[in-house]
C-alpha cells in the first residue's frame, strides 16, 4: 500500500531553493545524488478543495504561532508578501522562496489530521 507521499517544488532557481529548505528551514534531509536534496518534512496533511477554475495545488506549511515564526524567519532574511491575516480557520501570511516562487504559512484553527 501507500507509504507516503512525495511533494515537488518546481523552481527558477532550486540551487536556492534548496539552500532555502536546507539552511533556513533547517528540514533534516537525503542527498539523492549530485546535491539533489530531498527533504523530510513535517507531518503533513492533505486537504480536496473545490473549484471551477483552472487546475491548481498548494503548498501550506503550518507552524503553532504564526507571529513568532514569521519574526524568526523575517531575522534569517525570509521575505513575507502577505501581512498575517484572519481567517476563520488560521492565522496566515504567504513568503517568497529564494527562487522565486511562494509558500503559504499558517497557524490553524482548524483540528488537526496529523494529531490523528
Amino acid at each position: 500500500m501507500i507509504t507516503g507521499g512525495h511533494v515537488i517544488i518546481y523552481s527558477r532557481d532550486a540551487e536556492a531553493d534548496r539552500a532555502f529548505f536546507r539552511d533556513v528551514l533547517e528540514y533534516p534531509h537525503v542527498d539523492a545524488g549530485a546535491g539533489w536534496l530531498i527533504f523530510k518534512l513535517p507531518p503533513t496533511e492533505i486537504a480536496v478543495h473545490p473549484t471551477e477554475g483552472p487546475k491548481a495545488q498548494e503548498l501550506y506549511l503550518m507552524c503553532d504561532d504564526v507571529d513568532a515564526t514569521v519574526r524568526t524567519l523575517a531575522a534569517k532574511g525570509v521575505e513575507f508578501i502577505q501581512p498575517v491575516t484572519d481567517a476563520r480557520w488560521g492565522r496566515l501570511t504567504r513568503l517568497r522562496l529564494p527562487g522565486g516562487g511562494e509558500l503559504g504559512m499558517y497557524e490553524p484553527r482548524h483540528e488537526r489530521a496529523t494529531d490523528l
